[in-house]
């Protein structure tokens, strides 16, 4: 079992950054994958970025070179570091895990935890 619980989110302008914790405990060792999900209302749920237990990172292109995922193990936490925010990036954000590398993952459904999500507000 993994237990995932998010923080960090909150309002901002556009241009502006923003840092999301998601804090891991329970046997984290036995997941492969942890990646950061967004939904929007009305929209379906995306993956914005993924991190590898060996530390390969990918990301959407809706926020690479923008968004940067990392992974903390003497933490125990993974980040999203969010720099020059756009209002399209206003969503929940979610933390979840898989037991897969990242690229085996065809989708969400295949991501087995998840965290409670934490808002993401951006304005003009």
């Amino acid at each position: 079992q993994v237990q995932l619980v998010e923080s960090g989110g909150g309002s901002v302008q556009a241009g502006g950054s923003l840092r999301l914790s998601c804090a891991v405990s329970g046997n984290r060792y036995s997941t492969r994958c942890m990646a950061w999900f967004r939904q929007a209302p009305g929209k379906e749920r995306e993956k914005v970025a993924g991190i590898d237990i060996d530390g390969a990172t990918s990301y959407a292109d809706s926020v690479k070179g923008r968004f940067t995922i990392s992974n903390d193990f003497g933490k125990n936490t993974v980040y999203l570091q969010m720099d020059r925010l756009k209002p399209e990036d206003t969503a929940m954000y979610y933390c979840a895990a898989s037991y897969m590398d990242c690229a085996r993952n065809p989708g969400s459904w295949t991501f087995t935890y998840w965290g409670q999500g934490t808002q993401v507000t951006v304005s003009l």
